[in-house]
């Protein structure tokens, strides 16, 4: 059964009840594979992600970061050989050009590891996701990316829900229509394990148009 997080962005640390539910997940703790969101920046190295393992008592023999100092045959087997796969915070178009360039969606999607992604790198596991300008990307029109697709939904991670609902309803109407939306702010998490989905700190489901706290 597979199991994957999709997480916000923490202010400090794990909340207790996740950092318990990655414990008892995270049993093989041979290598961690942290996949970059900005890969041309060295200085983008994953530290605040590794401190809230490290805060929850999760440590592992290996440690790697695949960005594009890494060749692209060595990424592929330290994906193959991951523990754990975590898909950085950051820049999400990047992380997005640089998955598809290293042809890395495939090896994750095969790979029995447990799947995390912070804030863009959730947005990056998911299914379909909207790049929006009111959503802080870097683009004049909107448009729908494909993501890795370990689970079918979108997700819109570590974004101001609370005052910006009507925004967020309205632009991801259209993708509501098409597949269920699961939008949170900080210190959340979204885990499937297998087809059972468990809900960590405020998230909301956006299906069909409508919007409702979970």
């Amino acid at each position: 059964m597979k199991t994957h997080y999709y997480l916000g962005w923490f202010n400090n640390y794990f909340p207790e009840n996740l950092s318990r539910a990655l414990q008892e997940d995270i049993t093989d703790r041979k290598s961690l594979a942290m996949i970059s969101s900005n890969p041309s920046v060295l200085e983008d190295d994953g530290a605040t992600e590794q401190s809230w393992l490290d805060q929850a008592g999760i440590m592992f023999d290996e440690y790697h970061l695949i960005n594009y100092h890494v060749l692209k045959e060595d990424a592929q087997t330290i994906i193959q050989n991951a523990s754990v796969i975590f898909l950085l915070g950051g820049n999400i178009l990047n992380q997005n050009r640089f998955l598809m360039e290293y042809e890395l969606s495939n090896s994750i999607k095969k790979s029995n590891a447990v799947v995390m992604g912070a804030s863009a790198g959730a947005i990056n596991m998911s299914a379909k996701w909207l790049c929006s300008k009111n959503f802080g990307d870097e683009v004049e029109m909107s448009s729908v990316y494909d993501g890795i697709g370990l689970d079918n939904f979108s997700v819109l991670s570590h974004f101001d829900l609370e005052n910006n609902m009507a925004l967020v309803q309205s632009e991801l109407s259209p993708l509501s229509e098409e597949m269920n939306i699961y939008a949170s702010n900080k210190d959340c998490a979204v885990r499937t394990k297998g087809s059972k989905i468990d809900i960590f700190g405020d998230v909301y489901l956006i299906a069909h148009s409508m919007i409702q706290k979970l």
